[in-house]
């Protein structure tokens, strides 16, 4: 069992603090001889948009570039960087315990095959001298959240099999709970360990609270992807968006009404929005230390928070409005067969004229490399047509096996286009046979192809439809396609993940 540790980083000073005690505690493992104590490889990745300076790091450690494209990038940097059968993700921010390279080797080893994840605990220290303020009440939530990354470690095979972070979550929320209900979703469990790591309180500005509403935004990519019952997927409480608009939604209304001049309507609404508001600000001063500050920064950010929630929250769901939802991963993949798998030569008989298309051979172990079945569903009019000979499709379907490796299936209509058969594409009947053929669901295929046809096809057999374009590729089938991704390789990885390009 191995493991690597890959920290995300935009070159905070406290980064410094976690490489050393990483680098003492693995020092002060070793001298005791633990079971557990071989050093683990430890990466940065720097994750700042443009460093004028390369990050000042020891020398054990090796630093990455991600280009400033956010966490969840990063930490596929890493990952993607490594062979390891298992990879722990800290924060930048966090201090782990003296023992937790120890620890985290006795969390992972002997491990079942189908736990992909084991995270660690995570403590916030509070001040013991008062109640904690807003912003470090926040950050103590951190320690009872679950699947959180300041301190979780992830198997490499179920991170390559859902295909990693999802990297339209740009900050640091939610990317974690997306991850875990894709990779729970995939067949694994995760479990917790028993490593220690501390989370500090960072300081804040006094707008940290109406600059985290962006968080609103990914909450909508997040009912997107996995449901309007995410929350309770991922342990989180209901949220106060719903309070939020009702505020908003009156201070709006008053606002109208008494440009307007209806007195009682924008008196009712005013009183209304009053009520609310004030609830609000109780809500978050009460638990606090009740200074002058406090009170003050809590009043003046309780005005402003429900609006800017509500237009984080409009703008993610007008943002993210044609995202697929994540499901678990494919039962099987099919491909059509020319211009998608292999160059078009019309009505192929001459075996050696097949070409690949580049990247099908890669796309394809990918899929047979995570045990996902793989076929093929292609239109072949030209036997039909006396064009092809039954045998010389054979013998050119059997160079495509030669170059580009076996298919589970194979679903070929041999009809011409106007024999009303109901296999040819975009009819559903192909899919349909192939699904037969492999054994699962058509509504858990995903079917990739060059045409309208293909992904017509796939929507008529309640399959996930994904168009690959070509130069003869219609202008109107790309506008109408759900879901397009440049090539076959962004194709698959868009199969397995749910990602929208």
């Amino acid at each position: 069992m191995s493991y690597a540790v890959v920290i995300p980083t935009i070159g905070r000073p406290s980064l410094h603090v976690l490489l050393a005690r990483l680098v003492s505690g693995d020092a002060e493992l070793q001298r005791a001889g633990d079971e557990h104590s071989r050093s683990p490889a430890i990466l940065v990745v720097d994750d700042r948009p443009a460093p004028t300076e390369p990050l000042a790091v020891s020398t054990p450690v090796r630093v990455l570039r991600s280009g400033g494209r956010g966490p969840a990038a990063a930490r596929n940097v890493g990952w993607r960087a490594v062979d390891t059968d298992w990879v722990a993700y800290l924060d930048d921010d966090v201090v782990p315990g003296p023992d937790w390279s120890g620890r985290l080797g006795r969390d992972l080893h002997g491990l079942a095959p189908d736990v992909g994840a084991s995270q660690g605990e995570v403590e916030v220290p509070l001040p013991a001298d008062r109640r904690p303020t807003d912003v470090e009440r926040g950050t103590a939530g951190l320690a009872g959240a679950r699947w959180i990354t300041a301190d979780m470690a992830y198997r490499r095979a179920a991170l390559r099999r859902v295909g990693g972070f999802d990297e339209r979550f740009g900050r640091a929320y939610r990317e974690d709970a997306d991850l875990a209900l894709r990779v729970v979703a995939a067949g694994y469990r995760i479990v917790a360990g028993r490593r220690r790591t501390t989370h500090p309180v960072r300081p804040a500005g006094p707008l940290v609270s109406v600059r985290a509403q962006r968080g609103n935004a990914d909450d909508a990519l997040m009912r997107r992807r996995h449901g309007p019952g995410w929350r309770e997927r991922i342990g989180d409480g209901p949220g106060r968006l719903r309070r939020h608009g009702l505020t908003t939604t009156a201070a709006v209304v008053a606002l109208g009404a008494a440009t307007r001049r209806h007195p009682r309507v924008a008196t009712a609404a005013g009183l209304a929005w009053t009520v609310l508001t004030a609830e609000f600000v109780l809500h978050r001063i009460l638990p606090g230390p009740r200074s002058a500050e406090e009170i003050g920064r809590m009043l003046a950010t309780s005005i402003a928070i429900p609006p800017v929630a509500c237009w984080h929250r409009l703008a993610g769901e007008l943002r993210w409005r044609r995202v697929s939802p994540a499901t678990a991963v494919p039962a099987a993949v099919l491909f059509d067969r020319d211009d998608t798998l292999v160059h078009d030569v019309p009505y192929n008989t001459d075996p050696a004229a097949v070409s690949p298309m580049p990247g099908a051979r890669e796309a394809l172990d990918r899929l047979r490399e995570i045990g996902i079945p793989v076929g093929v569903v292609t239109n072949q009019s030209g036997v039909a047509r006396g064009l092809i000979s039954p045998e010389q499709l054979e013998r050119v379907n059997t160079r495509v096996s030669e170059l580009l490796g076996p298919f589970d299936a194979w679903s070929i209509c041999r009809h011409g286009e106007n024999d009303g058969c109901g296999c040819r594409k975009p009819a559903p009947g192909l899919l349909k046979d192939a699904a037969a053929q492999l054994g699962v669901p058509v509504d858990r295929c995903v079917v990739i192809g060059d045409t309208g046809a293909d992904v017509t096809a796939a929507v008529a057999a309640g399959a996930r439809g994904i168009l690959v374009p070509t130069g003869r590729t219609l202008r109107q089938e790309i506008q109408a396609a759900m879901e397009v991704a440049p090539d076959v390789a962004a194709a698959v990885e868009l199969a397995l993940s749910g990602r929208v390009p």
